[in-house]
């Protein structure tokens, strides 16, 4: 008797955009760096923010995501609070940055920095 493994899906899902942000991170990263992390620091007047930062090795519990650009890690301890989730990169005239569309958040803070779950 054989036992297939079903795949599991990712805990967030990249747009393009995204994914050429990283590409384009990991085209500048610091010698060393392995990949990009997104993690859910305690922070802000709402409790979690996100936080995007290279890293040099994977951690046992991180969810490791293989992009074109290079590899993206969410945290381990942070997965619960990003599931479902989607991860875009945003440009305008004035502000440039991560945005996130995440179904497990019940609030956020008046600055957009925070959220709740």
């Amino acid at each position: 008797m054989s036992t297939t493994v079903k795949a599991r899906p990712a805990a967030l899902m990249l747009t393009p955009a995204a994914e050429a942000r990283i590409a384009a991170l990991m085209a500048k990263a610091p010698e060393g760096a392995i990949g990009v992390k997104l993690s859910t620091p305690r922070r802000g007047c709402s409790g979690l923010a996100y936080s995007v930062d290279y890293v040099s090795e994977a951690a046992a519990f991180d969810e490791r995501i293989e992009t074109p650009g290079g590899l993206f890690f969410v945290d381990g301890a942070s997965v619960l609070y990003l599931v479902g989730s989607t991860m875009d990169w945003q440009e305008d005239d004035f502000t440039a940055g991560f945005v996130f569309n995440n179904p497990n958040a019940k609030g956020a803070c008046g600055c957009g920095e925070s959220f709740t779950v």
